[in-house]
């Protein structure tokens, strides 16, 4: 019986909207698969200023754009755009922001510095897509992050959203970032993190210096399973000592006949066996 009936998807990377890498392809093929086996899905990804809007067609909805988002005291404006993958029958929601997307890149720059601010956007970027997602008066049974970008989300789920009617019955799959980058941690992370009682007291006994396998921990400390990309012994060691189910890295080709129900496993940690959606 199908149990996680609706998914939200809030990646880090698609194709063909960004370079390929294992990550995009996650984000491209994994909600199309799950769309498929009959599921309802949203997807939101950065609107990365390496994405041609022309090209691909975005557009802004200006009825979701125009709240503020407060990160370590800073208000930053959200804008809101979509764009649709026709063949898939997919429509891609867009988190932009002038401060941190507009002219730049995917953790780094062009000659590959990473930006000072990552932690900030990945912040800005969880809080813009649950806040959408209330204003789109719609509740997800999974919400599946890929990547560290979406590493709060887990975090505000389970603390600042977790009364919140779109969010109180949901479960949260995390994926892992595979990207390498190297920056320490902000010595402002916890303004960043800080946000109704979500506080920096999430991160303790994490036991990481740097600023993207932190996020990873804190994203799989706070998710209710674990989907792997590529083999990574550490994470995976992690999660198991915290009781989180996992699922292994796969080819794009077994999506469908495996993360769906993954999703509906997920979903029922907890519940009563007799238990539906609604």
């Amino acid at each position: 019986m199908t149990k996680a009936k609706k998914i939200l998807y809030i990646t880090q990377e698609m194709v063909p909207f960004v370079p390929e890498t294992d990550m995009a392809q996650m984000g491209r093929y994994l909600p199309q698969a799950t769309q498929e086996k009959s599921r309802e899905i949203r997807s939101f990804m950065p609107k990365w200023g390496i994405i041609n809007e022309r090209r691909n067609q975005l557009h802004e909805v200006i009825r979701l754009s125009g709240i503020n988002i407060v990160v370590d005291d800073t208000d930053h404006p959200l804008v809101i755009k979509v764009a649709s993958i026709t063949a898939a029958r997919m429509q891609i929601y867009f988190i932009d922001n002038d401060d941190f997307f507009t002219g730049r890149g995917m953790g780094t720059d062009d000659d590959g510095k990473e930006y000072n601010d990552n932690a900030e956007r990945a912040a800005f970027y969880a809080r813009g897509v649950l806040e959408t997602i209330k204003k789109l008066k719609w509740s997800p049974d999974i919400i599946h992050c890929i990547g560290w970008m979406s590493s709060f989300v887990p975090l505000y789920i389970k603390t600042a959203y977790a009364e919140e009617p779109s969010f109180r019955d949901c479960k949260v799959v995390f994926t892992p970032s595979t990207q390498i980058l190297t920056s320490p941690i902000p010595a402002n992370m916890d303004g960043i993190i800080a946000f109704r009682n979500a506080t920096i007291s999430a991160t303790q006994g994490l036991g990481e210096k740097k600023l993207i396998p932190m996020l990873n921990k804190l994203g799989t400390k706070y998710a209710d399973g674990i989907g792997f990309i590529e083999e990574n012994e550490t994470l995976r060691n992690y999660a198991e000592g915290l009781g989180k189910p996992c699922m292994q890295p796969i080819a794009k080709e077994e999506y469908g006949a495996n993360y769906p129900t993954f999703y509906d496993n997920v979903w029922s940690i907890g519940r009563p066996d007799d238990e539906d959606t609604k």
